[in-house]
């Protein structure tokens, strides 16, 4: 218990006279005296050892997440990267013309200022493969190459990345000769006059996430086979469905361009007559998985792409067109060795 502002001071009357009369003499009921002045000591002591064993015995406050602000992307967890190599030398990053590295960090919305300050401190931001754990560096955001928690930051203004939503019905191209509906249908004027690249196809048939960039590398990288980027699909067929289906399908069905298997199969529902089931695979090939299922005795009767490597398509509204956070940027770089 903690002592109240007159503890210990029984024994003394106004004046600061002892029972006795005399000033500072002891009590004559020395046992509760002392038993008194022990409890305080007593107090004082296990007050003292309780503060100094509070600072380490305290929980040290969470690390302040990178790009908070940022509705999508926050589920995405750490990225996953190979270690600095220890023979890679030390060079000089700093650039006297640039501009410091925490105002470059808030600008890229990775949080204010003060934090970002912070989160170099803290060892969290590399710039160029070094970790900096100084104020002051300046950087030239047009060749710098800055990353906060392993996730690179994309400075270039001009860099365009998009999440489309597509309806049935459309086709995978900006602009049809014949007249149907395309992509270019559904970009904002801020968007049409710009050179856009849809990252791999989905026949008009399909539904679901598309990917459309400027970032030329990203893309060719995102569709090229030896990068083997993970594309998952909710796929209804007709039901019910019998037993060992997945496993074939997981094993590897023979096509006319060779044999082709799901990474995994997941029945997500039933319903009398039809069954959705979730594939994960990693080829890009033209109707792959229509070509699968149509194999295996079960046609496709509605398909919808719902992630590409890190990102996903969520509740996003059919036909509309999102932009890329920082984060879920970062981690499509990182997913393709950029």
């Amino acid at each position: 218990m903690t002592p109240t502002p007159h503890s210990g001071s029984q024994g003394q009357g106004r004046g600061g006279k002892g029972r006795s009369g005399k000033p500072g003499a002891p009590k004559k009921d020395g046992p509760r005296g002392a038993q008194s002045q022990r409890g305080a000591q007593s107090s004082r002591g296990a007050q003292s050892t309780r503060g100094s064993q509070s600072p380490q015995g305290a929980k040290r406050a969470p690390k302040t997440a990178a790009f908070g602000r940022e509705r999508f992307g926050q589920s995405l967890g750490p990225v996953k990267k190979n270690p600095p190599s220890r023979s890679q030398p030390v060079r000089d990053v700093h650039d006297p013309e640039g501009i410091r590295l925490q105002k470059l960090m808030a600008q890229a919305g990775v949080a204010s200022r003060r934090v970002c300050e912070e989160m170099i401190l803290e060892g969290r931001v590399e710039v160029d493969g070094q970790i900096i754990t100084e104020l002051g560096l300046r950087v030239d955001p047009k060749a710098a190459v800055v990353s906060v928690d392993g996730i690179r930051l994309q400075l270039k203004e001009n860099m365009i990345y998009l999440v489309f939503n597509k309806p049935k019905g459309v086709v995978s191209t900006m602009d049809d000769p014949e007249g149907r509906r395309s992509i270019s249908d559904f970009l904002k004027n801020k968007y049409s006059q710009e050179r856009l690249f849809h990252v791999g196809r989905l026949d008009q048939a399909t539904e679901g996430l598309l990917l459309l960039t400027n970032d030329g590398e990203l893309a060719n990288r995102l569709t090229h086979p030896s990068y083997e980027v993970p594309k998952t699909y909710l796929v209804q067929t007709k039901g019910p469905m019998e037993a060992g289906v997945g496993k074939q399908l997981k094993q590897g069905v023979e096509l006319e361009d060779g044999v082709s298997k799901v990474d995994s199969f997941k029945l997500v529902d039933s319903t009398p007559g039809h069954v959705l089931i979730e594939v994960v695979l990693h080829s890009g090939k033209n109707r792959i998985v229509r070509r699968m299922f149509d194999a295996v005795g079960y046609p496709v009767e509605r398909l919808v792409r719902l992630q590409v490597g890190p990102i996903r398509l969520g509740d996003q509204k059919q036909g509309s067109i999102r932009v890329l956070g920082q984060q879920e940027v970062g981690h499509l770089l990182a997913s393709v060795g950029l």
